[in-house]
């Protein structure tokens, strides 16, 4: 048998609240969350987010973008600008990707994503394994978007963005239909690059086995 609404709710609730808890634990009150959309898709950016939520803030529902509706991220995208101290997202186009390759495209957008920051952070957490060249005090944490309150809040903002860029770009180019698929490699979206070939937004490094190594 299924949970009650309010079951539902109320974890909800507790997973907010493990989530705060584990930010409290650095004990700085300018603590930012880094994380980024968009590694794998065939084309367009990888977006990169940071966020600084007060100290103790708790938003019920946060959680890694890949667990929520487009409609709930969008929601709680609002909700999290309103509440945050401070946030930033940036990010690295397909050229960018294609030039220096898709992982350190996306720590270029992580640490321009805490550059851009209107209040500098004492410590920065981040989503993942890694991370070059970021300045400001740091730590990965693995699966971090599903334990970290703010690493979940800048991955829902990273999430949104990009498929906001998508859906503009679907208007450039309404062949790709990049609004249904956001990039990825779907079948409809292998099946409209072998229609329409390979467009200026696509990363030509990650289609090799299409185009070859021209």
């Amino acid at each position: 048998m299924g949970l009650t609404k309010a079951e539902r709710l109320e974890k909800i609730k507790e997973q907010a609240r493990f989530m705060s808890d584990f930010d409290s634990l650095f004990g700085c009150s300018l603590l930012a969350g880094v994380d980024e959309a968009g590694r794998g898709p065939l084309a367009g950016p990888v977006f990169a987010a940071a966020v600084i939520l007060p100290e103790g803030c708790v938003i019920e529902g946060v959680n890694d973008s890949k667990k929520l509706s487009e409609k709930r991220r969008e929601e709680l995208f609002d909700i999290i600008t309103g509440n945050a101290v401070a946030w930033a997202v940036a990010l690295e186009d397909e050229k960018v990707i294609d030039e220096i390759n898709i992982r350190n495209a996306t720590y270029k957008a992580m640490n321009k994503a805490v550059d851009a920051l209107s209040v500098r952070p004492e410590y920065v957490i981040i989503d993942g394994d890694a991370v070059k060249d970021m300045t400001v005090p740091h730590t990965c944490v693995i699966k971090g978007d599903a334990k970290s309150l703010s690493i979940a809040a800048a991955s829902i903002l990273a999430k949104v963005s990009r498929d906001r860029y998508l859906k503009e770009l679907d208007k450039k180019y309404p062949e790709y239909q990049f609004a249904k698929h956001k990039g990825y490699g779907t079948k409809l979206h292998y099946e409209m690059i072998e229609k329409y070939g390979v467009s200026p937004v696509h990363r030509r490094s990650f289609l090799k086995k299409i185009i070859g190594d021209e």
